[in-house]
């Protein structure tokens, strides 16, 4: 995965060493001191804030990390390994189960032969005022997950889906990693997955009872996506911009539109899609390029989204410039 994004292919220990400790945190590889050597190949690149990694090893091999300053998510996606955070339980890696790791806390991995994982490395500070926002109030204990994490359930199965896109993008020169608002799309996809799926300290309150919300910021809400639909919004930035909490918002855009306020935004995106497309001289635009820059990072699902509200496919938006 993330083949584009190379960062290393060693045998050195010193090497390998070296480039985690870049990438991620200080690591040492204690079953490889006699021979010093760790057959490894490492991949990364940044979604935002989060980096992505993949990382395989030839041979069997244990690593110890140092305190983590961040969240760190290691993934499965070939073979076994048993990983265990200091004070923490055991996890059984496999393709179905991922461990997450807190910050302060180093972490033991032992891998079987011909290991490779994903590994996902969030900024404590970025994760925990997500949290915030998402809960309406500071957080007065860090953010605390349970050690295992079920690929299984939908909110895993969502993670995985946006990794696979993210892998598919990676060796795309103008994918939609490269525009900002696919990129900040696929961030908060993964981020939302984490906290809304995954069990932690503060899933009780994110659960609990949505304040109601009023009609004037609801359309304040309005004016700023109108006028600004270009601007990568999230619902807390939106939140905060009208002094309300995500929830409130949230539900203060189903009460009075029927909609979310993402979902609102997608709408208008899609119709500057539409004005792009149906007013393109032929040949100095494509559906792809003119879908990404909108911040649409999945092309199937934007063409049925666009086919639903303009009763005909982009393509055909498109081509009809030519007749005109």
């Amino acid at each position: 995965m993330f083949s584009a994004a190379r960062v290393v292919s060693c045998r050195d220990v010193d090497d390998a060493r070296a480039a985690l400790g870049d990438v991620f945190l200080p690591v040492d590889f204690p079953s490889a001191t006699r021979s010093g050597i760790v057959d490894m190949q490492l991949n990364a690149l940044a979604v935002g804030r989060i980096t992505c990694g993949f990382m395989r090893f030839g041979e069997a091999v244990r690593i110890h990390t140092a305190e983590a300053t961040n969240y760190h998510i290691d993934i499965p996606v070939r073979g076994r390994a048993r990983m265990r955070a200091a004070r923490g339980p055991l996890v059984q890696g496999t393709k179905d189960k991922a461990g997450i790791f807190m910050p302060g806390r180093p972490v033991e991995i032992d891998c079987e032969e011909e290991f490779a994982q994903i590994s996902l490395m969030v900024p404590r500070d970025q994760l925990q005022l997500e949290t915030e926002n998402l809960v309406g109030i500071a957080l007065t204990r860090p953010l605390e997950f349970s050690a295992e994490v079920d690929l299984t359930t939908s909110g895993g199965r969502t993670m995985m889906q946006a990794l696979w896109m993210i892998d598919e993008a990676s060796g795309q020169s103008n994918g939609i990693l490269a525009h900002p608002l696919a990129a900040q799309r696929l961030e908060q996809v993964l981020l939302h997955a984490l906290l809304l799926a995954q069990p932690h300290n503060y899933s009780a309150a994110l659960a609990g009872r949505t304040p109601v919300a009023g009609v004037r910021p609801v359309a304040q809400a309005v004016d700023l996506l109108r006028s600004s639909p270009d601007h990568p919004w999230t619902v807390t930035e939106l939140a905060a911009a009208v002094s309300m909490s995500p929830r409130a918002l949230q539900e203060g855009f189903r009460r009075a539109l029927d909609t979310t306020p993402m979902s609102y935004l997608r709408s208008l995106r899609l119709e500057r899609v539409h004005e792009e497309l149906a007013s393109a001289e032929p040949g100095t635009r494509s559906v792809t390029e003119v879908a990404a820059r909108w911040g649409f990072a999945h092309l199937g699902r934007f063409a049925a989204a666009y086919r639903a509200a303009f009763a005909e496919q982009p393509s055909v938006t498109l081509r009809s410039t030519r007749t005109r």
